[in-house]
């Protein structure tokens, strides 16, 4: 090969390497500019999905028309929307090309505790959703709380009795009609004619509802299924807590 056809392709190789290069760079440019710069990528949209109010929803989210889809942050949008007394849980994405979807777990009532004439309605988090003048009778009657019901909110032994409550087959779920938890490990279930179970913590929740199932024909006053392996039954003057 002679110079001049060396040089020639060294020439053609850089010529072809400076087109490439300008070639992305344009292509990332053009990519940009419709994310961040066009209309063509803007919420133009927001749906909702879940049991809260779409109003609230919106207000919290605070996400404008016309935003660049790519610069909304969804994990912001969604602590937002989480600051909502009704929402236990949300979740945002980007719905390409131009919406925002938000969805919510709206909280459910468990428990209602008494407070002055009436009754806060709590979840099973601790957090009280409203009030009422008479006990719901698919509430559970939260007994001896310890503390004022505004302030339970992430309380370890409210967590424990909201996880026994939800955790219940509905067959036993039926007859509880009020819950102590004097601790973490120390929830009490109260049942239907003056029965009380001595349930322990929220583990082993599947063997303790079997022990019951069974230890129930006895037809006795206190049952103790805190050790499901061990599982006694008594009279009420055995129940403590």
């Amino acid at each position: 090969m002679n110079t001049a056809q060396h040089g020639w392709r060294i020439w053609r190789d850089r010529w072809k390497a400076a087109f490439f290069g300008v070639a992305a760079l344009a292509l990332v440019g053009g990519v940009a500019w419709a994310l961040l710069g066009s209309s063509f990528f803007v919420v133009r949209s927001v749906q909702t999905i879940g049991g809260v109010p779409r109003a609230q929803v919106l207000a919290a989210a605070g996400i404008r028309p016309g935003t660049p889809l790519i610069r909304i942050d969804t994990g912001a949008v969604a602590r937002r929307v989480e600051r909502i007394t009704l929402v236990q849980v949300a979740r945002v994405r980007r719905s390409w090309p131009d919406a925002v979807v938000i969805w919510t777990k709206r909280r459910t009532a468990v428990f209602a505790v008494r407070s002055g004439n009436g009754y806060d309605l709590m979840d099973a988090y601790g957090v009280v959703l409203g009030t009422a003048a008479s006990r719901p009778s698919r509430l559970v009657l939260l007994r001896s709380p310890p503390g004022p019901p505004a302030g339970l909110r992430g309380n370890k032994s409210v967590l424990a009795a909201g996880r026994v409550v939800r955790g219940l087959p509905g067959w036993l779920r039926g007859r509880v009609t009020a819950v102590r938890a004097p601790g973490p490990a120390r929830v009490i279930l109260l049942l239907r004619g003056g029965v009380t179970v001595s349930w322990g913590s929220p583990s082993q929740a599947a063997d303790k509802a079997r022990e019951m199932a069974i230890l129930l024909r006895t037809g006795a006053s206190y049952y103790d299924v805190s050790d499901p392996a061990s599982a006694v039954t008594g009279t009420a003057a055995n129940a403590t807590g």
